[in-house]
């Protein structure tokens, strides 16, 4: 079974050849990822490594833990598992801060996700804020006048 192994503290001016070049020399059966920028195609700073087995992972992060590339010391450990909804190439959980898209400036969607309630998904059982109870009910009251009146 194969591991997947975190590569982070990577220089913003890495190439995939080259982080492939450093692994190389370990074993030439280990594959490289470098996570880039979608809009400006540098390096996000971190990447994944593939090998064979628990053993070659082992080799690899006691050699390569601590490595100096182009002045930055490489972070290696074996990668969390991608948990559901995460983007392709997203840092590890243990390794990157949390947060995600909302420290970057929000989601496609524009970042308003509304909470849905929890239990029954009838309109009726929804509960409004006790906060804003009274203007909804004259909302609802000013509704009810107009379309009565049309």
């Amino acid at each position: 079974m194969s591991i997947r192994l975190y590569v982070g503290n990577l220089p913003k001016d890495l190439e995939r050849q080259e982080l492939e070049a450093v692994f190389a020399e370990f074993d030439s059966s280990v594959s490289t990822k470098v996570i880039t920028d979608r809009k400006t195609g540098k390096c996000r700073g971190f990447g994944f490594v593939t090998v064979k087995n628990e053993e070659q992972a082992n080799e690899l992060i006691e050699k390569f833990n601590g490595y100096q590339l182009k002045d930055s010391e490489l972070k290696i450990e074996v990668a969390q598992p991608r948990s559901k909804g995460k983007e392709e190439g997203e840092a590890p959980a243990a390794s990157a801060p949390t947060g995600g898209a909302s420290k970057r400036g929000g989601s496609k969607g524009g970042g308003n996700k509304t909470r849905k309630p929890t239990g029954s998904s009838e309109p009726e059982s929804v509960q409004p804020d006790p906060r804003w109870a009274q203007e909804l009910e004259k909302l609802k009251q000013l509704l009810a006048t107009q379309t009565a009146s049309s």
